[in-house]
């Protein structure tokens, strides 16, 4: 079991940590539970589906790395697959504010990375903020989503983003976790290529900036991550930080970056470049590398 559990397992009630134990102490938990595991850990601890995902938000707390603000907040993300979806804050240090990942974010972004193609709900242990009800409004479950909280009603996001704005104002027809290919050729070496598929699932309808990242650990694991684009602009995700949550959620380090590869257009009307190298040459890692994307 990854070390950062072992306090919050111990907080749990004594038969849901029975229960859980042998799930997150398997060699390839990657932080996500399957629709199996739901159900078995519901008949184990007693608990419904809504007191369980409450019960477990600490485990997903765990994962958080508040370098900053030594705040942890969880989240887990309902995929209509059944599949549940940890997600945590993450910050850097020696990086500015906005290149930090709030826990919503980071679970939505879990989900999308595993190929889930639409969210029921999102469970979370604090009220979500202004930025993350804004990037939850772009997925495709728009302002259907159910938010979860300890000691409230279940509500919808509508409930907390009224006359909201999003990507259906903008005549957008393609939404955050929708499937899509945007077609560019798979050229160069493996971490070139899971840079380019990356790129080739981004949502990006605004600037039409496609752009993707794939990260390989010195243990030789692969990562990749996704651009998601925001009507509102300031909430998209970069693709590194999408990277970044799936090894860290996987239970990798960032401590343990070997190489990065950037995927996007030469021609882009915006760039992650500069934030990409930015925010990897503080974090210890200098061997980077950008492609240009190609269509055929």
């Amino acid at each position: 079991m990854h070390p950062r559990f072992s306090e919050a397992l111990a907080s749990l009630p004594a038969t849901l940590q029975a229960a859980v134990q042998p799930v997150i102490a398997a060699p390839d938990f990657a932080g996500f539970l399957t629709p199996e595991q739901v159900a078995q850990l519901q008949q184990q601890s007693g608990l419904d589906e809504h007191h369980l995902a409450l019960a477990l938000l600490p485990l997903a707390a765990a994962c958080a790395l508040e370098a900053v603000s030594h705040f942890s907040v969880g989240a887990i993300a309902h995929g209509k697959s059944g599949h549940w979806y940890f997600g945590a804050n993450m910050e850097f240090r020696g990086v500015a504010l906005q290149q930090t990942v709030h826990a919503e974010q980071s679970a939505i972004t879990h989900a999308w990375v595993r190929g889930e193609q639409g969210l029921q709900s999102i469970t979370v242990n604090y009220t979500p903020c202004g930025h993350c009800r804004q990037f939850m409004n772009e997925l495709n479950s728009g302002l259907e989503l159910s938010i979860r909280l300890p000691e409230r009603a279940q509500s919808k996001l509508a409930d907390y983003l009224p006359n909201a704005f999003g990507p259906r104002d903008l005549a957008v027809t393609t939404f955050l976790l929708d499937a899509c290919n945007h077609g560019y050729l798979l050229n160069g070496e493996a971490l070139d290529q899971a840079a380019i598929a990356a790129a080739n699932r981004s949502h990006a309808p605004y600037s039409h900036a496609h752009s993707g990242v794939a990260l390989l650990t010195k243990g030789g694991r692969q990562f990749s991550g996704s651009y998601a684009e925001n009507a509102a602009f300031n909430p998209s995700l970069p693709p590194l930080q999408a990277a970044l949550i799936a090894l860290n959620l996987s239970g990798e380090s960032i401590d343990d970056l070997q190489q990065a590869v950037l995927a996007e257009s030469s021609d882009a009307i915006i760039s992650q470049w500069a934030d990409f190298s930015a925010t990897l040459h503080a974090l210890g890692c200098d061997n980077i590398a950008r492609v240009a994307l190609q269509k055929p």
